[in-house]
């Protein structure tokens, strides 16, 4: 039995037959490294085994319910710890040293509860010098730290016994006659320390050790002190990180403790038994540390899981409520604090708040960093339009780029930071003033629920924060500004008014193919690929038009992909007078509408071919665009007479000798098309079409093949971030 220093109670402290607790001679010729690694192969040893002093611990363990808010204290001990590295390391050549700037109001807190808790403190400072005063054994005097704080939370122990040293250090380095600067230390002892005994001076080498450990225990005790604040509403037993963390925590405390002690031997020079090098004492404390922050990012990945899920749903929740106004939606996609006005003005280049959208219909582009100079000045020349058409209250709008970059898979750089800013300057209307604006439950919503994936997509809201569209994008790339307000009523109304013809293929693209339409022309669109097909086809296309004594008129469309093929291409037929070629930003206006046309068509519902044939003409452009080789649609003036693959219509063209004499009666177009109906019954192309993940929309369910009607049989092979939907067919069609 014992009577400890202050504790104000007696205790039993039990005892062990490890060999830090056993007194023993050593040789003269054995070195204190030496005899340490002894002693900590003992000591790990004993903890590995260790059922008997964890039982011991815990019998230390008696809480009463105390709630003490150490985190104060832990600030005002890191701050300590932080100017004593400075100072000592920028003495050390070599070594350089940076603290860690600790908020005033953190450490007005701190002393706040240091003199809240000063006498405990003062009885742990007391302890520890008195029991390496007299030389008790560490294991004992460690035990008698864990009887006098057996009332106080497990991290409490740890900050208190922390904050006890920390006045001892801090006095070490203001008093002892060392060559490094101590004016820089916060400790407020006035005359306290007159209290201090002697202190030998230390070795550098001896104090970056001492450092060294005093600041592994410090980063144990913060991972503790992290463990208490986690939210039990998310985290408890029944999570295994969490679990594991709590079944070592008496061991973790055993351990931080004794290195107190280690630490407070070194420095008053007193001696105890045994010998334990701190460098290493700190390895295996910065093991433990190693153990216990894989189990604390496991349970802060649980919490962030957890609470991404609740605002998640209270998010989804916000968009189904009823809204007097659109703020409380506008709110919860953009950050909407006091501090900072989170929206950029395109026209006056000034940040505005949300409030200048209240009440009115808002059209969200959202998009990441890689929209496309094509795609930015249509948009701009749509936007300009459809300002000026804008006259009507409920036709009034205004546009907000909200750019989306997952930073959790996505690391914001410099470059990426110019690139915004470039993109962000260039655009008229307004923009979020930076991504780090959006939340990562906003992109998950966008993606899951907007489908977003890589191209813009343009969510309208109305002056409620109804959604009126869940993308206008498409609408936009078909009809522009005659698409005002650009919701998903008006894009139904749009279609009903549509018919298959060739002013919709071409439509706001290129005004010399429209006059050709007017003068009611038969016009060759086509494109493709090989050049030699090209050169084939429009010189028997040229040929059997002079045979027939019609006017006919040719443009090359491209495709959609290649990019560098086409342009050769371009250079070809420009240069042999081929036929009329567009330039490429035409070529992709025209295959976006075309893409955007079927998207369009899915997301109000229309993709059933069987009550739609314009569905089937699209996807057949699209088809032959993923094909290789050529494809051609005819049409006179604005009727579209055949769209058809490549091989068909040059032979089509080929026989001509075949059909020509139908023409006097049939006439050219129905002519040409007969026979081409009659080749492509024999045989169908092949049809494929790929929905790229980064496509924009939605994915149908079903489709049916536009050249025989059969059901598509839909492959999902994910390859390079693509969805691929192949479908082969026999001869018998």
């Amino acid at each position: 039995m014992g009577k400890f220093a202050g504790s104000g109670r007696t205790s039993t402290v039990p005892k062990t037959t490890s060999g830090s607790e056993r007194t023993s001679t050593v040789p003269k010729t054995t070195s204190k490294q030496q005899l340490f690694k002894s002693h900590h192969q003992s000591m790990f040893a004993a903890s590995s085994r260790s059922d008997l002093m964890l039982r011991q611990i815990k019998i230390t363990h008696n809480p009463a319910g105390l709630e003490v808010d150490v985190r104060p204290i832990l600030y005002y001990v890191e701050d300590i710890f932080s100017r004593i590295t400075m100072a000592v390391r920028s003495n050390i050549p070599g070594v350089h040293g940076h603290a860690q700037k600790t908020e005033d109001k953190a450490l007005h807190a701190g002393y706040i509860m240091l003199h809240a808790l000063s006498e405990m403190i003062t009885r742990i400072s007391s302890e520890i010098a008195f029991k390496c005063e007299v030389g008790e054994d560490r294991h004992q005097t460690t035990f008698s730290l864990l009887n006098m704080l057996s009332i106080y939370p497990w991290e409490a122990k740890l900050v208190l016994t922390l904050a006890a040293f920390a006045v001892h250090y801090g006095k070490f380095w203001l008093l002892a006659p060392q060559s490094y600067p101590s004016k820089q230390l916060p400790i407020p002892m006035g005359n306290s320390l007159k209290q201090l005994k002697y202190f030998r001076p230390l070795k550098p080498d001896v104090v970056e050790a001492l450092n060294n450990l005093f600041g592994a225990m410090l980063d144990l005790t913060r991972c503790m002190v992290a463990f208490k604040e986690l939210p039990s509403a998310y985290v408890a037993n029944d999570v295994p990180a969490f679990t594991a963390a709590k079944d070592t925590t008496p061991t973790v405390v055993y351990w931080t403790l004794r290195g107190v002690v280690v630490c407070m031997a070194q420095i008053s020079g007193l001696s105890s038994t045994g010998y334990e090098d701190p460098n290493s004492f700190a390895q295996m404390l910065n093991k433990c540390h190693e153990h216990l922050k894989e189990q604390l990012d496991i349970c802060n990945q649980i919490i962030d899981e957890k609470r991404n899920n609740e605002s998640y749903e209270k998010l989804l929740k916000t968009f189904e409520m009823i809204h007097i106004d659109n703020m409380e939606v506008l709110k919860a996609l953009i950050y909407a604090g006091d501090d900072q006005p989170p929206l950029f003005d395109g026209s006056s280049k000034t940040r505005a708040n949300l409030d200048i959208l209240r009440r009115k219909n808002v059209l969200l582009l959202i998009s990441s960093l890689d929209i496309s100079p094509d795609e930015l000045s249509i948009l701009k020349q749509i936007y300009n339009e459809s300002r000026q058409r804008a006259t009507r209250s409920d036709n009034l709008y205004e546009v907000v780029w909200v750019p989306i970059l997952d930073r959790s898979v996505q690391q914001w750089t410099d470059q990426m930071q110019k690139k915004f800013e470039t993109l962000q300057h260039t655009m008229p209307w307004y923009t979020v003033h930076h991504p780090s604006l959006i939340d990562r439950v906003v992109i998950r919503f966008v993606k899951e629920r907007g489908h977003f994936r890589n191209n813009p997509i343009l969510v309208v809201l109305d002056p409620k924060g109804r959604v009126a569209s869940p993308n206008a994008i498409h609408m936009m790339w078909i009809w522009r500004s005659n698409a005002l307000p650009f919701t998903s009523s008006r894009e139904k109304i749009l279609w009903e008014g549509e018919t298959w013809k060739l002013d919709l293929l071409v439509n706001g693209i290129d005004q010399t193919v429209l006059d050709w339409i007017s003068d009611e022309k038969h016009i060759f669109v086509y494109g493709g690929d090989d050049i030699e097909w090209i050169r084939r086809f429009t010189k028997t296309a040229r040929f059997v038009a002079q045979s027939a004594h019609i006017p006919l008129e040719m443009v090359y469309v491209g495709k959609s992909s290649m990019k560098e093929k086409v342009r050769t291409i371009i250079t070809a037929i420009t240069n042999e007078k081929l036929s009329h070629a567009w330039p490429e930003p035409m070529i992709w206006c025209f295959w976006t509408r075309l893409e955007s046309m079927l998207f369009s068509k899915i997301q109000i519902g229309r993709i059933d071919g069987d009550h739609d044939p314009m569905v089937q003409e699209i996807m057949k452009l699209l088809s032959y665009d993923k094909s290789t080789g050529g494809w051609a649609v005819l049409g006179r003036g604005s009727q579209v007479v055949v769209n058809g693959h490549g091989t068909k219509v040059m032979d089509t063209l080929l026989k001509y000798d075949v059909w020509k004499e139908h023409v006097a009666t049939k006439g050219f177009e129905r002519s040409f098309k007969d026979h081409h109906d009659m080749l492509h019954a024999t045989e169908h192309p092949f049809f494929r079409y790929e929905f790229l993940r980064t496509s924009t929309g939605r994915m149908p369910e079903s489709m049916k093949c536009p050249e025989c009607l059969r059901a598509i049989e839909m492959s999902m092979a994910f390859l390079a971030a693509m969805m691929k939907i192949l479908l082969s067919h026999s001869n018998e069609g």
